[in-house]
Protein backbone atom coordinates (compact mmCIF):
# COMPACT_ATOMS: atom_id res chain seq x y z
CA UNK A 1 0.00 0.00 0.00
CA UNK A 2 1.48 3.31 -1.11
CA UNK A 3 1.27 6.29 1.18
CA UNK A 4 2.32 9.86 0.47
CA UNK A 5 2.34 12.29 3.35
CA UNK A 6 3.04 16.02 3.26
CA UNK A 7 3.94 18.21 6.20
CA UNK A 8 5.31 21.63 6.99
CA UNK A 9 2.51 23.93 5.97
CA UNK A 10 1.21 26.73 8.14
CA UNK A 11 0.66 30.45 8.46
CA UNK A 12 3.49 32.82 7.60
CA UNK A 13 3.79 36.53 6.93
CA UNK A 14 4.63 37.81 3.49
CA UNK A 15 8.36 37.65 2.94
CA UNK A 16 8.74 34.65 5.20
CA UNK A 17 9.79 31.09 4.46
CA UNK A 18 8.41 27.59 4.84
CA UNK A 19 9.87 24.19 4.21
CA UNK A 20 7.51 21.46 3.10
CA UNK A 21 8.30 17.76 3.36
CA UNK A 22 6.91 14.81 1.47
CA UNK A 23 7.53 11.23 2.50
CA UNK A 24 6.40 8.24 0.47
CA UNK A 25 6.24 4.59 1.46
CA UNK A 26 5.25 1.38 -0.25
CA UNK A 27 6.98 2.13 -3.54
CA UNK A 28 10.44 1.95 -5.08
CA UNK A 29 11.13 5.56 -4.32
CA UNK A 30 14.20 6.14 -6.47
CA UNK A 31 12.32 4.97 -9.56
CA UNK A 32 9.57 7.51 -9.12
CA UNK A 33 9.28 11.11 -10.10
CA UNK A 34 7.97 13.17 -7.21
CA UNK A 35 6.30 16.49 -7.83
CA UNK A 36 4.94 19.37 -5.81
CA UNK A 37 1.65 20.95 -6.82
CA UNK A 38 -0.63 23.57 -5.37
CA UNK A 39 -4.26 24.52 -5.63
CA UNK A 40 -5.69 27.83 -4.55
CA UNK A 41 -9.43 28.26 -3.91
CA UNK A 42 -11.31 28.49 -7.18
CA UNK A 43 -8.25 27.66 -9.26
CA UNK A 44 -6.92 24.59 -10.97
CA UNK A 45 -4.17 22.53 -9.44
CA UNK A 46 -0.82 23.57 -10.89
CA UNK A 47 2.60 22.00 -10.97
CA UNK A 48 5.40 23.70 -9.06
CA UNK A 49 8.39 21.44 -9.39
CA UNK A 50 9.45 17.82 -9.82
CA UNK A 51 12.46 15.71 -8.87
CA UNK A 52 13.66 12.53 -10.54
CA UNK A 53 17.01 10.71 -10.63
CA UNK A 54 19.13 13.63 -9.51
CA UNK A 55 17.46 16.25 -11.68
CA UNK A 56 14.88 18.90 -10.93
CA UNK A 57 12.38 20.74 -13.07
CA UNK A 58 10.46 23.88 -12.19
CA UNK A 59 7.11 24.69 -13.77
CA UNK A 60 6.24 28.01 -12.20
CA UNK A 61 7.63 31.47 -12.62
CA UNK A 62 8.36 31.32 -8.89
CA UNK A 63 11.36 29.13 -9.64
CA UNK A 64 13.71 31.67 -8.12
CA UNK A 65 11.91 31.54 -4.76
CA UNK A 66 11.26 27.81 -4.46
CA UNK A 67 13.82 25.00 -4.27
CA UNK A 68 13.10 21.30 -4.51
CA UNK A 69 15.42 18.71 -3.01
CA UNK A 70 15.35 14.98 -2.56
CA UNK A 71 16.72 12.39 -0.14
CA UNK A 72 16.23 8.87 -1.50
CA UNK A 73 17.58 7.35 1.70
CA UNK A 74 14.65 8.91 3.54
CA UNK A 75 12.11 8.43 0.73
CA UNK A 76 11.53 12.15 0.95
CA UNK A 77 11.29 15.23 -1.21
CA UNK A 78 11.34 18.75 0.15
CA UNK A 79 10.19 22.15 -1.07
CA UNK A 80 11.90 25.20 0.39
CA UNK A 81 9.82 28.30 -0.19
CA UNK A 82 11.32 31.72 0.40
CA UNK A 83 10.03 35.28 0.03
CA UNK A 84 6.48 34.03 0.22
CA UNK A 85 3.67 36.18 -1.13
CA UNK A 86 -0.05 36.20 -0.32
CA UNK A 87 -0.70 34.75 -3.77
CA UNK A 88 1.25 31.64 -2.69
CA UNK A 89 -1.63 30.79 -0.35
CA UNK A 90 -2.91 27.37 -1.39
CA UNK A 91 -3.12 23.71 -0.52
CA UNK A 92 0.20 22.15 -1.43
CA UNK A 93 0.29 18.56 -2.62
CA UNK A 94 2.99 16.01 -3.24
CA UNK A 95 2.53 13.30 -5.83
CA UNK A 96 4.55 10.43 -7.27
CA UNK A 97 4.58 8.59 -10.54
CA UNK A 98 6.82 5.92 -12.04
CA UNK A 99 9.09 7.34 -14.71
CA UNK A 100 9.77 10.89 -15.74
CA UNK A 101 8.63 14.23 -14.42
CA UNK A 102 5.69 16.04 -15.93
CA UNK A 103 3.57 18.99 -14.90
CA UNK A 104 0.40 17.12 -15.86
CA UNK A 105 -1.50 16.33 -12.69
CA UNK A 106 -3.38 13.47 -14.34
CA UNK A 107 -0.12 11.62 -14.93
CA UNK A 108 0.59 11.19 -11.22
CA UNK A 109 -0.60 8.01 -9.57
CA UNK A 110 -0.04 8.55 -5.88
CA UNK A 111 -1.16 11.71 -4.06
CA UNK A 112 -0.93 12.97 -0.53
CA UNK A 113 -3.71 14.72 1.32
CA UNK A 114 -2.02 18.09 1.08
CA UNK A 115 -0.69 20.65 3.52
CA UNK A 116 -2.16 24.14 3.76
CA UNK A 117 0.02 27.19 3.31
CA UNK A 118 -1.38 30.60 4.22
CA UNK A 119 0.59 33.75 3.61
CA UNK A 120 -0.67 36.91 5.27
CA UNK A 121 0.00 40.39 3.92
Amino acid sequence: QVQVVESGGGLVQAGGSLSLSCTASGLTFDRHAVGWFRQAPGKEREGISCSRAGSSIYYLDSVSRFTISRDNARNSVYLQMNSLKPEDTAMYYCAARPGLCTSQTGAYVYWGQGTQVNVSS
